[in-house]
């Protein structure tokens, strides 16, 4: 009787530990960048709570703040470039990338009035960059400069790293000559007339991927149920982003607390005319294809030739694409 009793007792502690676990919130971290938006559009549309999911979002500056929080079991998952996902598995995090967020998002930027006109122009000049090693930076020095302008970072073009909220002003007060940054920044400082578009990686890089939905294997491992529900959240949001772009605009405007534009002539332009101009630069989409393999493995190249990455993991080690099919997405 007394053991009898006790098997009950253990079998109901385990499967309230087990219920108690499904019924935490999945902890969401996201890089703070207008690409990122489907985070934000499924919590304001409710996609997360259609798909039985409870969600805690948490926004970082940057891809290598939101690895040490996933590192530190601080998140669940994660909207971020895959530039610190391969790298940070490279030290032994191993997450998994599970989905794609978008393609497009970085320019590099000059004041309206320079006489930069050129890639080449920006030697010995210096740039705004953000957090050295991290995805923006690798794009910069691998593709932008070595790549394009056929010149070394921090020989040829001294890289200065600051905030990408900074830059805007770091570039009309003439701290730097040229500033790389991604939306809402680029589309803002574009309307207002400060500056002009020197690049858009698109243009030698069309469709390139850049972030990307990520998660932790611990989380695919005990929680792949609402891994699904994430990716069918993510992908609603994804849809609503591009079927009801005047919409979805107005959310991102206000989610991004996007304020109106006042131009060189005079004009004022809603927030929402933010996001419109941000569309020239980026898509959203969910499926991952052997093109986006291909451009993260020419970040990973390009991350060990800048010594930010001793041996690179292969593709199918941290891309996982069975979790789209779970979730019902064609590749």
């Amino acid at each position: 009787m007394g053991k009898s009793f006790l098997a009950v007792l253990i079998s109901g502690v385990l499967f309230n530990a087990a219920d108690a676990a499904d019924s935490q919130p999945l902890r969401i971290g996201w890089v703070y960048a207008l690409a990122n938006a489907p985070a934000l559009i499924a919590e304001k549309e409710g996609f997360y709570q259609q798909e039985g999911l409870t969600v805690e979002l948490k926004s970082f500056g940057d891809g290598p703040v939101i690895s040490q929080a996933l590192a530190a079991h601080e998140l669940d998952a994660a909207y971020m470039g895959a530039t610190p996902v391969f790298q940070w598995f490279s030290r032994g995090l191993k997450g998994q990338i599970i989905a794609k967020v978008n393609s497009g998002q970085a320019a590099l930027i000059v004041p309206a009035q320079s006489a930069i006109s050129r890639l080449a122009d920006l030697k010995g000049k210096r740039i705004a960059g953000v957090k050295k090693g991290s995805g923006m930076d690798v794009l910069l020095r691998g593709v932008v400069l070595q790549q394009q302008a056929g010149l070394v970072a921090d020989k040829d073009a001294q890289i200065l790293s600051m905030p990408a909220g900074n830059m805007p002003a770091a570039l009309q007060q003439g701290v730097v000559d040229a500033a790389f940054t991604w939306e809402p920044f680029v589309s803002e400082a574009l309307l207002r007339g400060d500056a002009r578009l020197l690049l858009d990686v698109n243009k030698v890089q069309p469709g390139y991927p850049w972030y990307v939905l990520m998660a932790l294997p611990e989380t695919l491992k005990d929680r792949p149920d609402d891994v699904v529900k994430l990716i069918r959240a993510h992908q609603k949001a994804v849809d609503f982003i591009n079927q009801h772009p005047a919409e979805a605009d107005r959310i991102m405007a206000d989610a991004f607390k996007l304020r109106a534009i006042k131009t060189a002539d005079g004009k004022t332009l809603p927030p929402e005319a933010l996001v419109q101009e941000a569309r020239k630069r980026i898509e959203w989409s969910v499926s991952l294809t052997k093109k986006d393999g291909a451009f993260f493995e020419q970040l990973m190249k390009d991350s060990q030739t800048l010594g930010y990455m001793q041996k690179a993991p292969e593709l199918n080690e941290f891309v996982d694409t069975q979790w789209l099919t779970k979730a019902g997405i064609t590749q």
